[in-house]
């Protein structure tokens, strides 16, 4: 892997979580497709998560079978793009162990610099079975854990996982998308009373809670010793839409801490301008029912999509989720692209 890639993942950036571009008859937009990576790049991200939960899982299905399209697509544009600096390349990696190292192999085939491990669908897994299929997973293609809230298809997942977990030799980045403030805590104290701390990057996928996760110094006693961690940037499917405002805001919040915290006030003002918008496209009063759709509206209205099309057709914008992004739009016009 490129010394560049490994710098960058550890200073921190930004990494959209891919959506899928799809026609009104649910086929793949190859055009759309590659337009939107070429929109991550020039909004200045610092990479892209192909394959995730954004891309839509049902991308795996038999009779559908875009994983490897979608992940080729992409690659494609970046290695086309011929960019004079570094880019991370995520890939989405799910199911048991066997279909977790197919896609494993199947990312690194086409150049993908770390896979994101999700423990989604693994409920009959012991934590120990997905330690292992870590472990597994990581000869094949360097890991990027995956911290996935109950609400989307994770699991709880215990202090004494993660600390183990932080352990493996090939695990470089961990993404917590806990939605939940004790959970984020125990990731971030395994990582941080790891032998490893140095070498793991931490990135919020908390889309609730996208500034405050990244301003915020987290500190523990270790071994007598205070260590301090912190979210050093995002992978997040907030930040699949108005992607060029995130770049800027990731910006803003470095410049703040390396000033001694200067202007944190008007960042925590932001911060919860960027909750309240995730809570209307993330579809939150509604259990996330319409997370995708929502950012597929956004992508529309930006030009970027045709529509709101999901591959699972229960997958539409709630009753009132578009009104409420009439709303954000109005309220919120320095936050869009």
């Amino acid at each position: 892997m490129k010394e560049e890639v490994f710098g960058l993942l550890h200073e921190g950036t930004v990494i959209p979580a891919h959506p899928l571009a799809l026609d009104s008859r649910l086929k793949l937009d190859e055009a759309r497709q590659r337009g939107l990576t070429r929109y991550y790049m020039e909004a200045g991200a610092g990479g892209i998560a192909v394959g995730v939960h954004t891309t839509q899982f049902e991308i795996r299905n038999p009779g559908i079978g875009l994983l490897e399209p979608v992940l080729r697509l992409a690659a494609e544009e970046v290695d086309q793009a011929a960019l004079n600096r570094p880019f991370i390349k995520v890939a989405g990696i799910c199911g048991p162990v066997e279909q977790a190292i197919k896609e494993a192999e199947l990312a690194k085939r086409h150049g993908y610099h770390f896979g994101l491990l999700s423990p989604g669908g693994l409920a009959a897994y012991s934590e120990n079975e997905l330690l292992e299929r870590a472990k597994a997973v990581s000869e094949v293609l360097p890991v990027f854990g995956f911290y996935l809230q109950p609400a989307v298809g994770g699991r709880v997942l215990s202090y004494d996982f993660w600390l183990a977990f932080s352990e493996i030799p090939k695990v470089h980045a961990i993404k917590v998308a806990a939605f939940n403030r004790y959970q984020t805590l125990d990731v971030v104290r395994a990582v941080c009373e790891s032998s490893r701390k140095d070498q793991i990057a931490l990135y919020t996928g908390n889309d609730d809670n996208i500034v405050a996760d990244l301003l915020t110094p987290y500190q523990f006693m270790v071994s007598g010793r205070q260590v301090t961690k912190r979210f050093v940037g995002g992978l997040l499917g907030h930040w699949a839409v108005w992607t060029g405002k995130a770049v800027e805001l990731l910006k803003e919040i470095k410049t703040c801490i390396g000033q001694g915290y200067a202007g944190t006030e008007r960042l925590l003002a932001k911060g919860i301008a960027v909750t309240d918008i995730n809570a209307v496209v993330f579809d939150a009063k509604n259990n996330f029912k319409g997370c995708i759709p929502g950012i597929h509206e956004i992508l529309r209205r930006q030009g970027l999509l045709e529509g709101v099309h999901c591959l699972n057709p229960e997958e539409t914008l709630s009753p009132g989720q578009g009104e409420e992004i009439e709303r954000i739009i109005r309220m919120y016009p320095d936050f869009r692209d």
